[in-house]
């Protein structure tokens, strides 16, 4: 007869608890520098990054706002500048685009008007 395995299920919350609680420490001890740095990255990218809704959101504006403390506005300007220009310059060669756009369309209308005339 197989030998039935152990569940969490088996455990007490308590002896559950313990066991998790052990598990974290164990791994953490067992990882590298290199490890940690990536596995902190990867914690904190997906923290403030993949916010949704406004609640999180704010809460990963508060965590950059402690962490760059008096620098934080100057930051937050300098990438609005800097973005200022970007999205003018898009939103001009959107534009050209567009108008383009439309001429080309002005055009193949007036081609086709051509077309039928000459058959």
């Amino acid at each position: 007869m197989k030998k039935k395995s152990i569940t969490y299920t088996d455990l007490s919350k308590k002896q559950l608890q313990h066991l998790k609680e052990l598990y974290i420490q164990k791994k953490v001890e067992c990882m590298s520098h290199k490890e940690l740095k990536e596995f902190v990255l990867e914690i904190i990218s997906h923290q403030i990054n993949d916010t949704i809704g406004k609640e999180e959101e704010m809460e990963a504006w508060m965590e950059m706002s402690k962490f760059y403390g008096d620098q934080f506005e100057i930051i937050i300007l300098e990438i609005q500048q800097k973005f200022a220009n970007n999205e003018n310059l898009q939103n001009f060669e959107e534009d050209s685009k567009e108008h383009r756009l439309e001429l080309l369309e002005k055009n193949n209308i007036e081609q086709n008007k051509q077309d039928m005339w000459d058959d």
